[in-house]
C-alpha cells in the first residue's frame, strides 16, 4: 500500500510521541505528573455547562449546523472583540466558527499557499503550524526565536529568494513553547512588512488571556485595524477551559475567512449547537470572569518557578501562557528528547522536548502548569533526584 508523500514530514509528533513514553512509564507502574500537553486540568464554569445541558433536550440543536445558523455566536465573537480591544468587527463577514484555532491554522494554508509557496513559521512553533503547510503542498521557512531577541523573529533574516516566494507569515503570541510575549510596536512591524512583501499575515491567539501581573497582550488586528492583511484566530480552549468542547473562530481579512470558509465547507459543518451555545454563554459572560482561570495559573507559574530556582534551575519567570520554558542543565544541552523521555521513565514526570517544536527548540524543555501548586513542587523534587542534584546546585549551558 502506497501513502501520499505529503505524509513524509508528518511522521515526527512531538505529543503523539510523548503519548508512547507516558503510556511505558504507566505499564512500569510510575506514578505520573503529566506537564506534557498544554490541556487546562480547569473546570468548565457552571452556568456554561447549564446552557449546553439545557441544549440537550431541545431537539431544534440535533441536526447539522450550517453557516447561517452560526450567527448568534458569530455577533458574540465580534462583540467580546470589540469590548476586549476596542475593534469594530463584522459578524457577517469577518467572522468564521472553528473547531479550535488549530482548525483554522492547519487548513488555511489550503486557501493560500499553492505548491512549493513558502509560510514563514516560528522555530520554535506549534507544531500544527507547519503541519498545514505540509498537507497545502507548500515549504517551511522557519524563523528563528533566540532568546537574546526576546523570542521574537528577525525580519530582516528572512533571504530574498524566500520572501519572492512566500505567501503568508504565522504568529503567535503570547508564545507556545517559549511564553514570549509580544509588544503592539512588534505586530505593527510585522503588519508592514507583510503588506510590504504581499504576505497574508496569520496570528494565531489562544492565549490572549493568560498574561499575569496585569501584563497586556494586544491583537494583531490592533496593528491592522481595516484587517488588510490579517486573519487571527482565537479558541475557548485557554480563557475557558473547553479544550474538549472544541471551539475556536477565526477574525480578520473578509476575503480570507471568505476562503476559509470555502476550505472548511468540504471538510466538515460545524459543532453541535448546544457547544455553541455555550460558548456564547462564556463571550457573553463580563470579561472579568477569566479572572479565576489567570490567577490559578500565576499561582502554579510562581509555585513552579521558585521550585526549580530551589534546586538551582534558573528559569526565568513567564508573563503569560500556561508553560515555563527552561533551558536543559549542560550534560542535556542538545539532548530534549532524550532527557523528555528518560525523566519520564524514571520519575514518572512527562514534559515535552524542545527539539518537537522545531531545530531552535532544542536545548530547552517545555513544562505545563497543568497541576496544582503542590503537585508541581513534587515533580520538582522528582527532576532533582533525576538530575542527581541537592538545592542549588543545576548550572544551565
Amino acid at each position: 500500500m502506497q501513502f501520499a508523500e505529503r505524509l513524509k514530514p508528518l511522521q515526527f509528533n512531538v505529543f503523539a510521541d510523548m503519548d508512547q513514553a507516558k503510556a511505558e512509564a504507566r505499564a512500569a507502574g510510575q506514578d505520573l505528573i503529566d506537564l506534557s500537553l498544554g490541556s487546562s486540568d480547569l473546570p468548565v464554569h457552571e452556568s456554561i455547562l447549564a446552557v449546553i445541558a439545557q441544549s440537550l433536550t431541545d431537539p431544534a440543536t440535533h441536526g447539522y449546523l450550517l453557516f447561517h445558523g452560526t450567527q448568534a455566536f458569530r455577533r458574540a465573537a465580534a462583540d467580546w472583540y470589540q469590548r476586549r480591544f476596542g475593534l469594530r468587527v463584522d459578524p457577517e463577514t469577518e467572522v468564521l466558527p472553528l473547531i479550535g484555532s488549530q482548525e483554522g491554522t492547519a487548513h488555511l494554508p489550503l486557501a493560500v499557499l499553492n505548491p512549493g509557496d513558502f509560510a514563514l513559521l516560528l522555530d520554535p512553533g506549534y507544531p500544527s503550524h507547519a503541519g498545514g503547510v505540509y498537507l497545502a503542498g507548500g515549504q517551511v521557512y522557519p524563523m528563528p526565536l533566540r532568546a537574546e531577541h526576546d523570542f521574537l523573529p528577525v525580519f530582516e533574516e528572512i533571504p530574498t529568494p524566500v520572501l519572492a516566494q512566500a505567501r503568508m507569515m504565522v504568529l503567535s503570541y503570547p508564545h507556545n513553547p517559549t511564553a514570549a510575549i509580544a509588544p503592539l510596536s512588534f505586530f505593527e512591524a510585522a503588519v508592514a512588512f507583510c503588506r510590504e512583501h504581499n504576505l497574508v499575515l496569520v496570528h494565531d491567539f489562544p492565549y490572549a488571556d493568560l498574561a499575569f501581573n496585569g501584563t497586556s497582550v494586544p491583537s494583531v488586528l490592533q496593528a491592522d485595524p481595516t484587517k488588510e492583511v490579517s486573519i487571527e484566530f482565537f479558541s475557548m480552549s485557554k480563557s475557558y477551559n473547553m479544550g474538549g468542547f472544541r471551539v475556536g473562530y477565526a477574525i480578520g481579512n473578509p476575503a480570507l475567512i471568505r476562503a476559509l470558509r470555502q476550505v472548511k465547507a468540504a471538510v466538515d459543518f460545524n459543532q453541535y449547537q448546544g457547544v455553541l451555545n455555550g460558548a456564547i454563554a462564556a463571550l457573553n459572560a463580563p470579561l472579568e470572569s477569566v479572572i479565576p482561570t489567570i490567577e490559578t495559573f500565576q499561582k502554579r507559574r510562581d509555585a513552579f518557578v521558585n521550585a526549580l530556582h530551589q534546586i538551582g534551575w534558573q528559569v526565568p519567570t513567564p508573563l503569560a501562557t500556561m508553560y515555563v520554558w527552561a533551558q536543559l542543565p549542560e550534560h542535556w544541552a542538545d539532548k530534549s528528547i532524550e532527557f523528555c523521555t528518560q525523566l519520564v521513565a524514571t520519575t514518572g514526570v512527562a514534559a515535552s522536548p524542545g527539539a518537537g517544536f522545531g531545530k531552535f527548540g532544542e536545548g530547552y524543555v517545555r513544562f505545563a502548569l497543568v497541576q496544582d501548586p503542590e503537585v508541581l513542587e513534587i515533580a520538582v523534587q522528582r527532576i532533582a533526584q533525576f538530575l542527581k542534584v541537592s538545592p542549588t546546585a543545576v548550572k544551565q549551558g
